[in-house]
């Protein structure tokens, strides 16, 4: 163990140094409480000896620092003192030391304290270690619960949680924000010639070439199957509609082999629909999702392997978007 003995008199120094170096601990001196508080916040003191009155910064009044300021690795207190006053020693075990010792000390005295000293220092350190490993867990836990496994993206359960914060901030703040709704072109055939097992490599693929391409605020998604997602916060239609033409590039130039597509070019290609949030919207989210799906079904029906935008407010039907061919159901 490090161990700082604080005490003005040079005797008892002397005498509680001999004791902590004869049972083989590190020992440091410090001759005032001043000092020896300098030492506690920079040295890595496991146990402090000290005196009750010294200069600079008395003994209760040096626990008390330690006990309120010191936010590392527990410090054993074992206060010494010349008082014999019962109230005395209450004193100083509420202002947080964890023993005494009265003056003069004895060796045995000192030495058994330490023993003690050592247990608990050791036990805390352990309690340490385990709530370290127990936090490291539980967030490795809450990413595992927001990433999907097999693309490592984040997974619908984050993407709803993330969309529902933007638009908050969004109604609040005042601002824009987009979103872009990715489906994998002609995917139900790659499975029939490939097989479910390469399907799912493809998609892996495909969600690396999502975060090669993604750019700082910008945030992506497994949505669900072959279906991907990009929300843009702060983002304006047309900087929505290149960072989807950005993504469509990348999955394109990554020539991931798809025999069985009926129509040229024979690789992997993803079709989006791109839509905007626009300050005074009634929409939710929901419907922000619907009218991205319906610009995805119509870059589908114009041939695949392209990016379609539909505006925020179309043909000033502000209250909410038209009847979809398909519907897109949050998850709960």
């Amino acid at each position: 163990m490090r161990i700082l003995i604080a005490d003005d008199d040079a005797t008892s120094r002397l005498l509680l140094k001999a004791v902590v170096t004869k049972m083989e601990h590190e020992c440091l001196v410090a001759t005032d409480g001043t000092s020896a508080w300098e030492m506690l916040t920079s040295e890595g003191i496991d146990v402090l000896l000290t005196d009750w009155m010294m200069p600079g910064v008395n003994g209760p009044d040096l626990c008390r620092r330690v006990r309120d300021e010191q936010s590392g690795g527990y410090v054993y207190i074992v206060l010494i003192t010349g008082l014999h006053h019962p109230e005395q020693v209450l004193e100083g075990m509420g202002a947080g030391a964890d023993d005494f010792l009265i003056k003069p000390v004895d060796p045995f005295s000192v030495q058994t304290r330490l023993i003690a000293a050592k247990r608990v220092t050791e036990l805390h350190r352990q309690v340490a270690e385990f709530r370290a490993q127990l936090e490291a867990a539980n967030v490795e836990a809450t990413q595992r619960s927001l990433t999907d496994a097999l693309t490592g993206l984040g997974n619908r359960r984050r993407m709803e949680e993330d969309l529902a914060g933007v638009h908050a901030k969004a109604i609040r703040a005042g601002r824009t924000f987009a979103v872009t709704l990715f489906d994998v072109d002609h995917f139900k055939l790659y499975n029939d010639h490939y097989g479910h097992l390469a399907g799912d490599e493809a998609l892996r693929q495909v969600a690396q070439c999502f975060k090669m391409a993604v750019r700082a605020g910008e945030r992506a998604y497994r949505y669900g199957g072959e279906e991907f997602l990009l929300l843009l916060p702060d983002c304006s239609m047309e900087s929505a509609r290149l960072a989807a033409e950005r993504i469509r590039r990348t999955v394109a130039s990554s020539v991931i082999p798809h025999d069985a597509r009926p129509t040229p070019p024979p690789v992997v290609t993803i079709s989006g629909g791109v839509t905007c949030w626009m300050p005074g919207s009634p929409w939710s989210t929901s419907d922000l999702l619907l009218r991205a799906d319906e610009a995805l079904f119509a870059a589908k029906s114009a041939g695949r392997n392209r990016i379609h935008v539909v505006p925020a407010f179309p043909d000033d039907e502000r209250a909410c978007p038209p009847v979809l061919s398909r519907q897109i159901e949050l998850g709960t």
